[in-house]
């Protein structure tokens, strides 16, 4: 980490020796399961890699370093294996370097040469990775106006669910992440969700994430909304994608960048369906009560320097004020207990919503909704997301109703 960007943040210096402490006792994901959403695109072999290289980590220092040992260990072997002819094996080792180069920009907080190469390297392994690929992948410049009035284009990936006939057309999914994750993890090797089922996905950077944090196209409270118009317009142009039949899908932050897109696009789009909430108006609990990293990955996404400037910046991130723009069907999956964003303000934020809404919430679970018994028990969130999707394209009916998943998984409904 570097010593400028480690200097932003008063809390974040004085609490690092707590981080390093805690990083020592519970390992590299004590602000989230960063191992596992990074590792699971790439199946098992990529998770194990990557809690090796967790294993391996005893500060924060470490990150960057044995994520970038691993990546080369790995874009070696994929380098032998296209050698040899292995090309299949070899485009899944060249997916698996990508992913740890990816992971290994996390702890770099500002655009600097190092943050650059690594982005880099993370961009040859894809390149490398897409010829060999189990569904066609394009690799996709998006142009926008960015808050300096400067137009620069998000980079994304359209990934098909198969080779189309002659003008055979797919529905789309628009995919945003969050704060921490980029358009890389977006879309598996195998077993994609949406892929499976017939449904293209266009995987983008958007304002303040992935690459966009060098390019830059710096976040704004809004400015997820001329992201998403502008990736609407890129689909538009496009000979394989059905434009009629369009949804957005948002994880974490992206739960907040999800439904700015939404009410962007409005009775474009067939549907939003987003996961993980960060949906507290002000961002309080995720800024100022969870792990410094947070606030600091996010001063740099915005642009900010000036801790005090950032706070009165963040005030204006509020979806009740965009709520009612809202016009076709909203899917909200939540754990009861998200230690981010307290799950109050979503149900808060649903007494604004007046398109047809659904909020799943599972007993228990935290923000990543990847642990607990109602989790483990009840129906899989990216199944029901997958299928919520299928459901909107087909032109099925949404009622509006909230459903709680109990500790032994079972699914409860009532109205709102």
């Amino acid at each position: 980490m570097s010593s400028k960007s480690d200097r932003l943040m008063k809390r974040w210096q004085e609490q690092r020796w707590l981080l390093d402490t805690v990083i020592r006792t519970v390992g590299m994901e004590w602000d989230q399961a960063r191992l596992a959403y990074m590792g699971a695109p790439g199946g098992g072999e990529a998770v194990m890699e990557m809690r090796m290289v967790g294993a391996r980590v005893k500060k924060a220092a470490d990150i960057d370093r044995e994520f970038v040992r691993a990546a080369k260990r790995r874009q070696a072997r994929a380098e032998a294996y296209e050698a040899e002819g292995r090309f299949i094996a070899a485009g899944e080792n060249y997916f698996i370097a990508m992913l740890l180069w990816a992971s290994a920009r996390w702890p770099i907080f500002e655009a600097s040469d190092w943050l650059i190469e690594l982005e880099e390297h993370m961009n040859h392994c894809y390149e490398k990775y897409i010829p060999y690929a189990a569904h066609p992948i394009e690799i996709v410049k998006i142009p926008m106006v960015c808050p300096d009035g400067v137009t620069r284009s998000m980079p994304a990936y359209l990934h098909l669910p198969r080779k189309p006939e002659p003008g055979e057309k797919f529905p789309c999914i628009l995919s945003i992440d969050g704060m921490d994750a980029c358009k890389e993890n977006m879309a598996a090797m195998h077993g994609d969700t949406m892929l499976n089922r017939g449904i293209a996905v266009l995987a983008y950077d958007g304002p303040g994430q992935g690459e966009c944090c060098t390019i830059p196209i710096q976040v704004t409270a809004t400015n997820h909304q001329d992201a998403a118009l502008a990736a609407f317009g890129f689909l538009e142009s496009h000979e394989h994608i059905d434009t009629d039949n369009i949804c957005v899908k948002g994880v974490s932050f992206g739960t907040y960048f999800g439904t700015h897109a939404a009410a962007a696009l409005g009775d474009r789009i067939k549907g939003v369906a987003v996961t993980g909430v960060c949906q507290e108006p002000g961002c309080n609990t995720i800024f100022n009560m969870a792990s410094p990293s947070f606030k600091l990955r996010f001063m740099f996404m915005s642009g900010y320097e000036d801790e005090d400037q950032f706070d009165e910046f963040i005030k204006g991130f509020d979806l009740r004020t965009i709520a009612g723009d809202i016009k076709v069907p909203y899917m909200v999956i939540a754990g009861e207990d998200d230690q981010l964003s307290p799950i109050e303000h979503t149900y808060e934020l649903f007494t604004h919503v007046t398109a047809p809404k659904k909020l799943v919430v599972y007993e228990g679970a935290n923000h990543g909704i990847n642990e607990g018994p109602s989790v483990a028990l009840g129906e899989n969130r990216n199944t029901m997301m997958g299928d919520w999707f299928a459901d909107r394209f087909a032109g099925k009916k949404m009622e509006s109703e909230q459903v709680y998943i109990d500790a032994v998984g079972r699914a409860t409904s009532e109205g709102f």
